[in-house]
C-alpha cells in the first residue's frame, strides 16, 4: 500500500532528525568517521548510506517534565512504537526500546537514570539543575518542524555543571554524570554486522578487523555479549573523550559517545529461508538486559581509562 502525503511528510522530518543527530554525532566521536572511512578502503561497503543503523541510544534524568516519557513523545510522533521494558538494578536505570515505521529506520533505545533511588546528596546535585527545566520543553516543539527538533536534542536542557558537581555524580553515578553533561547527544549508533559481506558478517571477524584498524574495544562483560538465546550479539568501541568545559572555569577529559556493533541472528522457523530472502522481521528483535548492562559501560572510567 502507497503512503499518503502525511506519511511521507512524517518519514521526511524524521529522514531530517535522524540525519542531524547522525551529523552532530560523527563531528563529536573521531571512532565513527575512522571505521566508516576503514570499511570503505576494504571494500567491505562503498559508501557510508551502505551501512544499516541497527539502534541508537538515549539517555536520560528520571525526573518530572523530562527523561524517558519527554524524549519518547518525539519519536511516538514519528511512528515509532514502544516496546519492552528494561530494568538495570545495579546502575538504577530503566529503559524501553522502540521499533520504528519502516525497516530503513533504526530501532532506538532509551534509558534514564532513577534519580530517586540515589542518596539525598546526589538528588541534589541533580535536581540542582534539572529543576530549572519547570514544564516538558518537548510540549512546546512543533515536532512537525525538523530544525527544531534538532536544535532541541542538541540543546542544553539545564545549565552547565560546575566540574565539582560533575566530579561528585561520577562518583555516585557514572552514567549520571554523563548525562548531566551531555544532555540528549546521541549516545551511540549501532552498524548491523549480520548484513555486511561475507568475511566480515560475524562479530568475531567484524571486531579482529576493528582490532587490526586500531580501535579500542570495550571489554565489559567480554568483548562479545551475547543473549541467553544466543540469538543477539553485541560489542561496542570505548567512548572516546571529550574536553568539557564547566560552568566554574574547571576543564577536563570525559567520556563521549561510541559506536556499537550487533549480530542478530535468523529466529529458528526461518532458518531455512535462502540468505537474500531474509529481512529485519526474520532475525532476532528487541534487546537484551545482561547485554545492556555491559554496553552501557562503554562510558565508564574502568574502559576509558584502560
Amino acid at each position: 500500500m502507497s503512503m499518503n502525503i502525511k506519511e511521507m511528510d512524517m518519514n521526511s522530518t524524521l529522514d531530517q532528525v535522524l540525519a542531524g543527530l547522525m551529523r552532530r554525532y560523527s563531528e563529536r566521536v573521531p571512532d565513527v568517521q575512522k571505521i566508516i572511512q576503514a570499511m570503505i578502503r576494504v571494500g567491505m561497503i562503498k559508501t557510508a548510506k551502505d551501512i544499516e543503523n541497527d539502534h541508537i541510544a538515549f539517555r536520560t534524568m528520571g525526573v518530572p517534565g523530562l527523561g524517558i516519557r519527554s524524549l519518547e513523545k518525539i519519536f511516538l510522533h514519528y511512528g515509532y512504537q514502544k516496546r519492552d521494558y528494561y530494568h538495570f538494578e545495579a546502575k538504577k536505570l530503566d529503559a524501553y526500546w522502540y521499533s520504528p515505521p519502516g525497516d530503513t529506520y533504526p530501532r532506538i533505545f532509551a534509558s534514564e537514570l532513577r534519580v530517586g533511588d540515589l542518596s539525598e546528596k546526589v538528588q541534589g546535585i541533580i535536581h540542582q539543575y534539572t529543576d530549572t527545566v519547570k514544564s516538558d520543553p518537548v510540549d512546546q516543539l512543533d515536532l512537525d518542524d525538523a530544525v527544531q527538533v534538532d536544535r532541541y536534542l542538541h540543546t542544553g536542557l539545564w545549565p552547565l555543571p560546575t566540574l565539582s558537581d560533575y566530579t561528585s555524580l561520577l562518583e555516585a553515578s557514572e552514567y549520571a554524570a554523563w548525562v548531566i553533561y551531555n544532555h540528549y547527544y546521541l549516545n551511540h549508533f549501532t552498524i548491523s554486522v549480520h548484513n555486511l559481506p561475507a568475511g566480515y558478517n560475524t562479530l568475531e571477524a567484524f571486531d579482529h578487523f576493528l582490532e587490526a584498524e586500531g580501535i579500542k574495544l570495550s571489554s565489559a562483560g567480554g568483548t562479545i555479549k551475547e543473549s541467553k538465546d544466543g540469538k543477539l550479539r553485541q560489542s561496542a568501541t570505548v567512548a572516546g573523550k571529550i574536553m568539557a568545559r564547566f560552568s566554574d572555569g574547571g576543564q577536563k577529559e570525559i567520556a563521549g559517545s561510541y559506536v556499537e556493533f550487533a549480530e542478530r541472528k535468523v529466529l529458528d522457523p526461518f532458518m531455512d529461508l535462502p540468505p537474500d530472502s531474509i529481512q529485519r522481521k526474520h532475525r532476532r528483535d528487541g534487546f537484551e538486559t545482561g547485554n545492556a548492562d555491559k554496553i552501557f559501560e562503554s562510558t565508564y572510567r574502568a574502559q576509558t581509562d584502560r
